[in-house]
Order: C-alpha cells, then structure tokens, then sequence
C-alpha cells in the first residue's frame, strides 16, 4: 500500500500518521520527491481501512499495490534511483562502462586490462576472483589472491571494482570492493541476498538464466529488505531455445524495469550472446532501449584466456566499441561517467 501526502505537510502530523503505521507492525519506506511525499507501506497492510487513512489531513490519497515486489516499485518511489560509488552516478541519465577480464589471472595481465580500459572510458573495472563454472574441472579463479590482485590495479590504476561473491562466507573479503556483484547462478540464493542486504556494498545483481522479471525484482526485494537499498539491475541474456547464441538478450528488459522499478539497469552484452563480434550491435540496443551502463569483458588476450575468452573484446576492439558507446550515448543525451 501506498500513501500518498499533500504537498509540504507538516512534520509533526507526518511523524504522528507514521506512528500509527509503526504501532500495526508494519515498515515505512519514506520517499520524498520534488513535489511528493510517498508513504509506502510493507507487511500486513490487509488490516488498514483506506478510510481511516484519508480521515489524517496530510494524506492526498491511499493506492493499494498488486505487485509482491514493494520496495522496489517505482510506485513506491516515483523519481529514478541513482548509486553513487566512488564519485561515479548509476542511474537517472548517468551512464557507465564497467569494463575487464572474465578472469583474473595475473597482476600483470589485470593492470594492462585496467589501464587501457581506463583510458578508452570505462569508469570501473570488471575481474572476477571466484568464478561459479558449469563444469566443476574448469578454472575456478584465483579466488582470494584474485581478489588482492584487482585491489593492486585499483591502486594502480584508480579504477573502482567490480567483482563476484560467492557465498556470504566471504563477506569480509570484499571489504575494499567498491562494487559486489551477484551472479546469474545466485540470483535466488535468499541467505546470500540477505546476508547482503545487511551490507552497505552496492550490489550489482544479474537476472538468473530462466528468471522471469517478477523473479528478478524479488531477489532486489530481499536485498531492499534487509536495509541495503545500494542496487543496481543487470540484464545478462536468458536461456531459449536457440542454440546459434549462448543466451537471447532480453532487451525489453530495460523499459519494462523503467515501467515497475525505480532501479537503474545496465546491461551484459558480452554473456548475453557469448560472442564478441556481437557486443557492438547488442551496446548499441541497449543505448536505445534506455539502459544506465553496459558491463563488458575485454581482454588483453582472449585467444590465451581462462575463461569466456570467445565473447571477450581485445583491447583494440574495446577501444572502437568504447568510441561507437560515446557516440550514441551522448546522442540519446546520457551523461558519461570518467
């Protein structure tokens, strides 16, 4: 349930409605816009008398919301969410690159990676440390060591990170990640999305292989939930019949969670298609269709690497993707973040 205020109420009476929320036992998302202030109204909400509520002279009107997802409606909070991480903005026109390797794999190869990404225009860099595979022989990554290597190119290079955890276990680990990302393969892995809702580490969470889109927005409820409202969308490509292509983009994706969430939303062209030659064109829908930012894997030398190497750019192919990305982002007037 939301509940809607007259414009500039009064505290006191505000406090003294909430209160009288507070007392059922039931939680408060405050939401104050330009000319709005939302009540939105989270557990037994069966109870309240929609008369009741409008008999308080600050409240304009009472709207019951059919969607499970609550914290996460765009109902709830009409104006765009925007994360700032490391004096980056995601979200509401801003528009980011996150950019590197499937995988780390030595200093070296991730401080090339993060230089060069770094000056073609990406604002973060990608790498993953603990990598989930499909086949329990393949490379697992460089785990913790993997991870003190990406921290080594953010010195270096001054890129913030982005990189995947595995299970809550190793929360502590990523304490000087500037942004955790939850895999595909987690995306319902409730203690881990509760264990990160009570972090306050943005979280980058990828849509799972067969999820639908309520799914995916719940998984950001639990988050939400748990007081950590630092959450950035990432669609990755879903699983179809299709064999020609590792998944199918789900491009309607992007206005569907501009239509029901305030969240922003970047896209992964790179698994979306496991492929590099369509990274370009699969960027360039995603520019059009509205999305906040493009997580992409480049390479120094994919024909070498450990893993995914078939849908990593090179690090000349990423330079004229990153200038194809300028171009038309500036064109859809978004604001590129350094």
């Amino acid at each position: 349930m939301i509940v809607v205020l007259k414009q500039n109420p009064e505290k006191e009476r505000v406090d003294r409605l909430m209160r009288h929320f507070t007392d059922m036992g039931l939680k408060i998302n405050y939401s104050e816009g330009e000319n709005t202030v939302i009540l939105g109204l989270m557990g037994d909400t069966t109870r309240i008398d929609e008369r009741d509520v409008l008999a308080y002279d600050v409240v304009e009107r009472v709207q019951r919301v059919t969607e499970p997802f609550k914290a996460v409606n765009r109902k709830f909070h009409p104006e765009d969410t925007v994360i700032e991480v490391a004096g980056r903005r995601i979200g509401a026109g801003y528009f980011n690159v996150m950019a590197g390797p499937c995988s780390v794999e030595s200093e070296a190869q991730i401080v090339e990676v993060a230089e060069s990404v770094k000056k073609a225009g990406a604002s973060f860099l990608r790498g993953g440390a603990f990598k989930p595979r499909t086949s329990p022989y393949s490379f697992q990554g460089l785990e913790d060591e993997g991870l003190k290597l990406l921290l080594e190119a953010k010195r270096q290079t001054g890129l913030p990170i982005v990189t995947e955890i595995m299970s809550e276990k190793h929360l502590d680990l990523f304490a000087d990640v500037d942004i955790i990302q939850l895999g595909a393969r987690n995306m319902q892995n409730f203690m881990l999305l509760k264990e990160l809702g009570r972090s306050n580490k943005p979280i980058l969470l990828k849509r799972g292989l067969s999820a639908t889109m309520e799914e995916f927005l719940m998984a950001a409820e639990y988050i939400f939930a748990g007081g950590n409202h630092n959450v950035i969308l990432c669609e990755r490509g879903i699983r179809t019949f299709e064999t020609m292509i590792r998944n199918n983009l789900d491009v309607s994706a992007i206005p569907l969670v501009k239509m029901f969430s305030h969240l922003p939303i970047i896209i992964d062209p790179s698994h979306a298609a496991g492929r590099r030659d369509m990274v370009q064109p699969l960027s360039r829908a995603a520019i059009a269709a509205g999305a906040d930012g493009l997580i992409i894997e480049a390479h120094n030398n994919p024909r070498c690497a450990l893993c995914d190497g078939a849908q990593s750019l090179d690090l000349p192919q990423f330079d004229a993707v990153m200038d194809d990305i300028k171009r038309r982002a500036a064109f859809e007037g978004r604001e590129m973040m350094p």
